[in-house]
């Protein structure tokens, strides 16, 4: 339960948070030195070592703290609410803004875990991003209207297009160096939810 984190200081524990998802993004897994984020959050190596007993238990931590502010953002935008995709997606997109402006290296960080390799980790990793996505997937499919879509489409496959075109987007950003901007990502993003809407929605007479 890392109650020696959460004992601290809320800022303090966005310090901590942030020096991992930075350096952790900058690297792979046995490149980040453990010094190097404590030294980014402003504590000694051996603090760190207090609140958490190794480096993979940090590293799975700020994995799963990262899903936990996305859902905990996601909800208070009520992104889970209503039947409209699209519309579930934009208030989505505006969440995720204001989780950037606090948790600046988080996007970064979470797809740099996702594709790393060492077996340390990536298991624990996969495993739980399935768990997650299969839940949220059936969630969003389940609250759509299949008579708002063009007839015949495939709705789960819609989706994990929609899925793949985001991430993909994502991570040409990160492989060619590119600081994710909040406005570029708005900007981008809504060019590509008016492409979705018009090729997936159901054309009005």
């Amino acid at each position: 339960m890392n109650d020696k984190f959460y004992s601290l200081p809320v800022e303090k524990q966005q310090r901590i948070l942030n020096a991992g998802f930075r350096v952790f993004s900058q690297n792979t897994y046995k490149k980040s030195p453990m010094q190097e984020i404590a030294d980014a959050a402003g504590i000694s190596k051996s603090l760190l070592f207090h609140y958490f007993r190794n480096k993979k238990e940090l590293y799975l931590f700020l994995w799963d703290k990262a899903a936990d502010i996305t859902a905990e953002y996601l909800a208070a935008s009520r992104c889970y609410e209503g039947e409209d995709l699209f519309e579930m997606m934009e208030r989505g997109m505006h969440a995720k803004i204001r989780i950037m402006c606090r948790y600046p290296d988080i996007s970064a960080f979470a797809m740099k875990a996702f594709y790393e390799k060492d077996l340390a980790v990536s298991g624990a990793i996969q495993k739980s991003y399935r768990e997650y996505f299969d839940r949220k997937a059936a969630d969003a499919l389940a609250r759509l209207d299949p008579e708002d879509f063009v007839p015949g489409l495939d709705l789960a496959m819609m989706h994990r297009q929609i899925y793949l075109m985001s991430v993909g987007y994502l991570w040409e950003i990160f492989q060619r160096g590119e600081v994710l901007e909040a406005k570029t990502l708005e900007e981008d993003f809504s060019k590509m939810l008016a492409f979705w809407k018009n090729v997936y929605l159901k054309k009005q007479p």
